[in-house]
């Protein structure tokens, strides 16, 4: 049965993860993190592809990325995903795959719903216990988002320029956003749109999505959770 094709819609965010098959780590040193880091930008920027956020895990990765194009988005996973493996396997001298089949997405509406995303994203490694703040993470966007340093990689989203007039005043007002932290609520309605793919964001923006797809963009409800919504996020 050919697969579904993913959720895209030009100008509209996604959030996106890839595991380590068996959940294996993707990352064995920091040459591994510096070498997909440097191969995300290239797949970026072949794809003309805008990363707004990112981190990079001990065994799976999260992006938030919008392009103008569609097919853009899943143009630049490829290439980046069958690079980095072939990569990985020549220098750690192994074969055979490294991901858990095809990466996981989900649209992400503007507002609330983008910057929430960022948050999660930018939270992974407090959530995990490996810092205590996010910014000890050195794998992640987080340092440009507050206005730490420069990092090419990061294009601004415009929903995340709103939040201040200048980049410091950005920084400062997303700071503040980053200490509320992620409620429960929101991590299982990111995971649960992030597991089945679909749209995260109000009504009128799925609606929206459902109507440009011709397919249905709400999450299924189950009468139990998932096995992603059980487990705690995390290495």
């Amino acid at each position: 049965m050919p697969r579904q094709a993913r959720l895209e819609i030009p100008g509209v965010p996604l959030h996106i993860t890839q595991r380590g098959v068996n959940r294996c780590a993707i990352f064995l040193d920091d040459d591994d993190r510096r070498h997909y880091l440097r191969l995300l930008g290239e797949s970026a920027a072949s794809h003309d592809l805008q990363i707004h956020a990112y981190v990079l895990m001990g065994n799976h990765v999260h992006l938030l990325v919008s392009s103008d194009e569609p097919g853009k988005v899943s143009l630049a996973m490829r290439q980046l995903g069958q690079a980095y493996v072939t990569g990985f396997n020549r220098r750690h001298r192994r074969t055979g795959t490294l991901w858990e089949g095809r990466f996981k997405s989900c649209l992400v509406d503007s507002d609330c719903y983008l910057l929430t995303a960022y948050r999660y994203i930018e939270l992974n490694p407090v959530r995990a216990a490996m810092v205590e703040k996010p910014e000890h993470h050195h794998w992640s966007s987080v340092h440009a988002n507050l206005a730490l340093c420069e990092d090419a990689l990061v294009t601004p989203h415009t929903c995340f320029l709103d939040i201040g007039d200048t980049r410091l005043l950005r920084a400062e007002a997303y700071r503040v956003w980053l200490e509320q932290g992620v409620s429960d609520d929101e991590l299982i309605a990111i995971r649960q749109h992030l597991q089945q793919e679909r749209a995260f964001g109000s009504k009128r923006f799925q609606a929206m999505a459902e109507k440009t797809l011709g397919r249905p963009v709400s999450v299924r409800r189950p009468g139990r959770p998932s096995r992603a919504e059980a487990e705690p996020e995390g290495i």
